[in-house]
């Protein structure tokens, strides 16, 4: 008797099925939004450095230089500094912290037209494009702050006791406020460029209503109450803290801080992924 063969039904086997076009993993994007936030940094800094004689050198001289005219020019008509013994180390105090958050807006805010011809391709997002400004430029200016008070203690007469605890957290914000601010401006340039040029006039004050080259405690009763609802005079007075121990700002408001950083840094965020594409295609 021959034996019999049975079959067993199986299933059809599917294909795998493919995500859309366009999708990816989240890891898979993350790491892609890693590299491409490096290889914008690692342009910006052979495009913005690399060709210029001197490169990283002239972003240290320039704030140098600065200091070095402001604090000639007010030791000639001041006997002594709001605080401490030293022109320089008082300018520096004032000078650093307020230009993390001025430069770190500036570079912000032109960080959709600096990587324009990149962002049509897929692989590169604005988010990337605006985190790479962001993290070079903060990383670059605080590099510039060890140096500059390195030479100040190691080259001129300035004694003090450092506290860096208020001065990091001092330049953390000031850096927030930079992409806060940048961020929003991002939008408005790309939609309106006109809107650079009045942002630069609008904040040409802000160098002197920081506190830049004097303290809150001196100024008049009405620029006080004016001036205490603006950021920058916050973070200057709190990075000084850390800079004379004895120096107690109690006017510094970290609150005020946060709120002019994350209001403009929500609504960039949203008016850029509503506005993004008009913006490339201007």
């Amino acid at each position: 008797m021959e034996p019999t063969l049975t079959t067993i039904d199986t299933p059809p086997v599917r294909p795998p099925v493919r995500a859309p076009v366009g999708t990816a993993v989240p890891a898979q994007r993350s790491f892609a939004s890693v590299r491409a936030v490096v290889a914008l940094m690692l342009r910006e800094m052979s495009t913005r450095y690399g060709r210029t004689p001197g490169g990283y050198v002239w972003a240290i001289l320039e704030p140098i230089g600065a200091l070095a005219v402001m604090s000639v020019v007010f030791s000639i008509l001041l006997h002594a500094p709001p605080l401490g013994n030293s022109f320089v180390l008082f300018y520096a105090s004032g000078y650093l912290a307020y230009t993390m958050a001025a430069n770190v807006t500036a570079q912000v805010q032109g960080a959709i037209g600096f990587s324009k011809p990149l962002l049509m391709y897929p692989a590169v997002s604005w988010i990337d494009a605006i985190f790479a400004k962001l993290i070079l430029n903060s990383l670059t200016h605080s590099v510039v702050m060890i140096v500059v008070f390195f030479g100040v203690f190691q080259f001129t007469s300035a004694t003090t006791s450092l506290s860096f605890g208020p001065m990091v957290l001092a330049t953390a914000l000031a850096a927030g406020l930079g992409f806060g601010i940048g961020t929003l401006n991002c939008v408005l340039v790309g939609l309106f460029p006109v809107w650079g040029q009045i942002w630069g006039i609008i904040t040409r004050p802000l160098f002197l209503a920081a506190g830049v080259l004097f303290i809150y405690e001196n100024m008049p009763a009405y620029a006080q109450n004016l001036m205490w609802y603006t950021p920058w005079i916050h973070i200057t007075g709190l990075f000084r803290t850390g800079v004379y121990p004895s120096y107690t700002a109690d006017y510094v408001s970290i609150p005020v801080i946060l709120l002019w950083s994350l209001v403009p840094l929500a609504l960039g965020l949203i008016l850029m992924r509503r506005y993004y594409q008009d913006i490339l295609n201007r």
